[in-house]
């Protein structure tokens, strides 16, 4: 199973979530609201109000996920950013290849 992190803007977290589960990329998405982020970009000070989006779905359909996602956001260079889960309950990461399949 991989963990995918991504952070977005507070309008568009219900569209991306309901997205990739309805096109079974994800199992499930859990939006995490305020989330105040500080950054530079492009040589410049930055602080948003964003959603972080925990997104569960298999290595399998990984690539595809991210290609999605990336093609859905209204950032640039959206931070996407995938964790390899060492250990998870068996039953959930069995729920979560059923739901991504």
């Amino acid at each position: 199973m991989r963990v995918v992190l991504c952070n977005c803007s507070p309008g568009e977290s219900a569209r991306l979530a309901e997205t990739l589960v309805r096109e079974h990329l994800a199992a499930c998405v859990s939006v995490i609201s305020g989330v105040r982020s500080y950054y530079a970009w492009e040589g410049e000070y930055c602080e948003d109000d964003e959603h972080t989006l925990v997104i569960k779905t298999t290595a399998q359909r990984y690539s595809e996920l991210e290609a999605r996602l990336d093609e859905l956001h209204s950032y640039d260079t959206p931070e996407i950013v995938a964790l390899d889960a060492a250990a998870g309950l068996e039953r959930y990461l069995d729920w979560v290849a059923q739901q991504t399949s």
